[in-house]
């Protein structure tokens, strides 16, 4: 063999070589995108439930609800919201206020349990409730409702051990309604605004 050979062949070698080296690096670039994660990751932020809008979508623990109303109320300088949630029954409903702490309470109506309100203490599903306050404030809905946009709500609010709540209210002129709640952790409840 010639030495005139010689550097062509190994110039042909070293390419093949580089070839070679390229064509794995790629590959091994490509398994590790592939393994990664797409996108960049993003935690969804944190909505306050105070920003509630008909629409959002409501988790409280497993269950998600789309919010399909809102009442907010004004009693001198107390304000609350109570967000109607579209579930099967379609009757719960989630209370956002600051009385004077934020508190969360998600109600589940007592359809033909109202009683008369007024007493110091109701008793109810085995409980004694005693009454904690009452009042009338001014409302102003929005979404599927079944209320006029704007009227008087009056109420009678009780309270058992433990925290678990009794109400008792009457939009408009209409008679009272009953239901009972449970106080939720602000962690327990995650928002998921929609369209905003």
């Amino acid at each position: 063999m010639n030495g005139a050979w010689v550097c062509p062949l190994a110039v042909l070698g070293g390419l093949v070589g580089l070839v070679v080296l390229v064509t794995f690096a790629r590959r091994h670039r490509a398994r590790r995108k592939a393994a990664a994660p797409r996108g960049p990751r993003r935690i969804a932020p944190r909505v306050d439930p105070r920003r509630i809008e008909v629409g959002d979508i409501v988790e409280i623990g497993d269950v998600a609800y789309p919010v399909r109303g809102s009442v907010r109320l004004v009693e001198g300088e107390w304000r609350w919201a109570e967000h109607l949630l579209d579930d099967p029954d379609g009757r719960r409903r989630l209370s956002v206020a600051e009385n004077p702490e934020f508190e969360l309470v998600l109600w589940r109506p007592e359809p033909g349990r109202a009683g008369t309100p007024g007493a110091p203490v109701v008793e109810f599903a085995g409980r004694s409730y005693d009454w904690r306050e009452s009042g009338q404030a001014r409302y102003t809905a929005t979404g599927a409702t079944g209320l006029p946009p704007s009227g008087t709500m009056r109420y009678h609010d009780y309270r058992a051990t433990g925290g678990v709540r009794l109400t008792f209210e009457a939009y408009g002129e209409t008679g009272w309604e009953m239901a009972q709640g449970e106080r939720l952790e602000p962690a327990e409840v995650v928002v998921h605004p929609q369209g905003r």
